[in-house]
């Protein structure tokens, strides 16, 4: 039978992805061509679900590869910086480069430049993902991009087997990115065969779309994977999200904010969302707080630096007259 996970047995996770380096024009608001100066911190997809989890009391450990140079070593800093557990992180040498994000911070005409040219994340192996204890962890995090290349891609789906053989909760965000992939029909295959190896499936309406091959049937491709046991996030960008789980179907708001810029947002609800489980609340108020999570932080410089601290969480709610009505 399909296993029925709502919530996580603890706050152990293992997330597996890249970390970066992002460059923010400086001062707020100047576009990258005008800009003179810039300010680094922590990026990449899965470095910041593990920041964000790491700042809402959470214990995430990050299994990947950087580039053996400095900016590999900038990353490796920030993740001590933030409590990321870097024992599987490996630097990887050649010509391998970490990811490089270049953002301006200009709200809806926002402008995100990235880098991905020989990504040192992608030379992930299977031998990378069977040093860990999985028996150590309670969940295992995966993002659609780490999909995307090999041996990488081979490699998350060994962790996902190893994952599952040691009951682990397993999460994947789809995260789907058509610059990183050779071609769509490749991007639908990994994605169906993550969908089903996964408990946790997170995605907005255009990637469960992408999932179901149109955009209009994306909703019932979630339902379809909500029917199998698994609990799914469907989010609706401006309009809320529906989860769903164990046959009920939850319909969520957002908390209105004045974004300075979209980027972050998924990382730091995927964050926000699982560190809330773990922590104990309810699916619905899981939701909510990684919604909360994700409003907190386009409103704020930085994706990383950006994902609030459980009491900076907590006193947002506290202010904020509320999520918007789904219906």
């Amino acid at each position: 039978m399909p296993r029925q996970r709502s919530a996580l047995r603890g706050d152990r996770v293992l997330v597996i992805g890249r970390a970066g380096m992002d460059l923010y024009a400086d001062p707020p608001g100047t576009p990258i061509e005008a800009a003179t100066g810039f300010t680094a911190a922590l990026g990449g997809s899965s470095a910041n679900i593990a920041a964000a989890l790491a700042r809402q009391g959470a214990r995430p450990a990050l299994l990947t590869c950087v580039s053996d140079d400095a900016v590999g070593r900038f990353a490796l800093a920030q993740l001590d910086a933030y409590g990321i557990d870097r024992t599987h992180v490996r630097a990887l040498g050649g010509e391998a480069r970490n990811s490089l994000a270049v953002v301006d911070t200009m709200g809806d005409a926002t402008q995100a430049v990235i880098y991905r040219n020989h990504a040192a994340d992608f030379g992930m192996t299977a031998d990378d993902v069977e040093r860990p204890d999985y028996d150590a962890f309670d969940a295992l995090v995966t993002t659609g991009t780490v999909l995307s290349a090999e041996p990488s891609r081979s490699a998350a789906f060994r962790a996902f087997d190893l994952a599952r053989a040691s009951g682990l909760t397993v999460v994947f965000d789809i995260d789907y990115r058509p610059y990183s992939w050779p071609n769509a029909a490749a991007a639908q295959k990994a994605y169906a065969r993550a969908s089903a190896a996964s408990d946790i499936i997170v995605g907005n309406d255009v990637e469960f779309g992408f999932l179901a091959g149109r955009f209009e049937d994306g909703l019932e491709a979630a339902r379809e994977l909500a029917a199998q046991g698994k609990t799914v996030v469907y989010k609706m960008g401006g309009a809320g999200a529906v989860t769903l789980a164990e046959g009920q179907e939850i319909r969520t708001g957002i908390y209105r904010t004045d974004a300075l810029k979209p980027t972050g947002a998924g990382d730091a609800f995927l964050g926000g969302f699982l560190a809330a489980m773990a922590a104990g609340h309810d699916l619905r108020d899981a939701v909510l707080r990684g919604s909360a999570s994700a409003a907190m932080v386009v409103a704020r410089v930085g994706c990383a630096p950006a994902c609030p601290t459980t009491a900076e969480l907590d006193a947002f709610l506290a202010g904020h007259p509320g999520p918007t009505d789904p219906d």
